[in-house]
């Protein structure tokens, strides 16, 4: 997807401009006018205990192969979370090994690839929960397979072609479904964070390079927040829908990633017991049963 030189250079840049020097602990304080938002280089240099030049070179994509110790001091320095440490050993680890995408720009040229197919016994545990919406996302956020509760939830989704059911392309591509989430640009920022971070573990992973090349090719939107690069995983959490028949619905969502399924992640969403929404929710998945 990108030379992994490039893309440390990036990524330890944009890590390094989201901090604010006045909240990092170990900085002197100094008067001087910055010309750039966040930390200098010699900041973080100083933080993580090595030479401004060695960590210019880093920077830079020149630093060779980066020893643990300095990728761990460095991920202290820019505050970095376990999912973007992990970003981080994986492009220095590519880097070392000088792999990556074959073309000088950083765009990919995927082979078209089927998409992956669910095993019958999971489409089983799907029709099983008659009151649980849950869908089987797979590589690059592609849907896969869901159950009743989940198309009630989500409408819309069978009238979608194969190249359309992926929710990174609902959300920055198909208005009418990106309408369905109140909270769009939290939802747009997750799910490309999302990617971001396969990227880092598998970026020639010719699905997800993809994906992630049609939306930055057709969306001003997705490209934007992929130049940010923020990496991060939310596997639990709040979603908030407005449903053209339940109304406004606040629901929990869960992803529990399917070990003997690489790649593939069972998505659920359950009401809060007493709520509004857990009667909204309850009425709605109702109203598909009596059908």
């Amino acid at each position: 997807m990108m030379h992994s030189e490039a893309e440390l250079s990036l990524f330890l840049k944009a890590r390094r401009a989201a901090l604010d020097p006045e909240q990092v602990a170990g900085l002197p304080r100094t008067l001087n006018r910055r010309r750039v938002r966040g930390l200098r280089r010699e900041e973080v240099a100083q933080l993580a205990g090595v030479s401004v030049d060695y960590y210019t070179r880093i920077e830079q994509g020149r630093g060779g192969a980066v020893s643990a110790e300095v990728l761990g001091a460095l991920s202290d320095a820019l505050r970095l979370s376990d999912t973007e440490r992990t970003y981080l050993r994986n492009l220095a680890g590519r880097n070392t090994r000088r792999s990556g995408a074959s073309s000088a720009d950083g765009v990919c040229a995927p082979p078209a690839m089927p998409r992956q197919r669910v095993r019958p016994e999971l489409r089983t545990l799907l029709t099983a929960m008659e009151r649980v919406p849950a869908l089987i996302m797979g590589r690059a956020l592609d849907l896969l397979a869901w159950n009743e509760p989940l198309a009630r939830l989500w409408p819309g989704l069978e009238l979608l072609g194969d190249d359309d059911l992926n929710l990174a392309r609902l959300l920055f591509l198909d208005p009418q479904a990106a309408a369905l989430h109140i909270d769009l640009d939290a939802m747009r920022r997750e799910v490309v964070a999302k990617l971001r971070a396969d990227s880092g573990a598998d970026p020639d992973e010719p699905r997800l390079c993809g994906v992630v090349q049609d939306l930055r090719d057709g969306s001003p939107a997705f490209r934007g927040l992929w130049e940010e690069r923020e990496v991060r995983e939310q596997p639990h959490g709040i979603h908030r829908l407005r449903h053209p028949v339940a109304g406004e619905l606040t629901l929990y969502f869960e992803k529990m990633p399917l070990p003997a399924d690489p790649g593939q992640t069972l998505l659920t969403y359950a009401a809060e017991p007493g709520s509004p929404s857990e009667e909204r929710l309850r009425l709605l998945v109702a109203a598909g049963q009596m059908v």
